[in-house]
């Protein structure tokens, strides 16, 4: 399925790429390397002066690294191209704060606490928003296990997997987890 056929006659002005990618190391962490561009099609006179289109006015990374548990061990953050060069790329050092929160805990409100508005960069900020739901897609079949059967047996796990009531799809009371993880299916309480 793909969008409806869009009017005709339209003309692209900008294009915003985001591009996460996560990397097992042989240390037993991992980095979640996250990038966030933004490039205009035609010239934009900025208050800084002139950016040419098919110039990035944004070119921005964040990496993370977090160990098994999902806690950020450490982070780092770059900004190769800014609108206000030596104003907006001075920021990267503050998002150390990172540090000891966990992307499964709290993670968007402390973040927000530590580096929304005037305390981080807007567009890494909205991009470090991102990193728990690619953080669980990594994990998913590499660090944790996404199967399961009706028969539990020693190889499979015993905890209840981690997707199940995450979304609508995964809902313990559904079609899916009655199909595809029979014995994590909600009964109904009798009544």
């Amino acid at each position: 399925m793909s969008l409806s056929t869009p009017v005709p006659r339209r003309a692209l002005r900008h294009t915003r790429a985001i591009d996460i990618q996560a990397f097992a190391r042989d240390d037993g962490l991992w980095d979640l390397d996250a990038r966030i561009t933004d490039i205009k099609v035609k010239d934009t006179l900025l208050a800084s002066g002139l950016r040419s289109g098919g110039d990035a006015l944004h070119d921005l990374s964040l990496r993370i690294t977090v160990d098994l548990q999902l806690t950020i061990v450490d982070a780092e953050a770059v900004s190769d191209a800014v609108p206000y060069p030596g104003f907006c790329n001075t920021i990267g050092p503050d998002y150390k704060k990172l540090i000891g929160l966990n992307l499964m805990r709290g993670f968007r409100h402390e973040l927000k606490a530590r580096l929304a508005g005037v305390h981080g960069c807007t567009h890494l900020t909205e991009l470090a928003q991102i990193l728990p739901t690619a953080a669980l897609q990594a994990f998913a079949n590499d660090v944790w296990s996404t199967h399961d059967s009706a028969n539990a047996s020693a190889e499979q796990p015993h905890d209840k997997p981690f997707q199940l009531d995450k979304c609508h799809a995964l809902r313990t009371d559904g079609g899916a987890v009655a199909q595809f993880y029979p014995r994590w299916v909600a009964k109904a309480a009798p009544g």
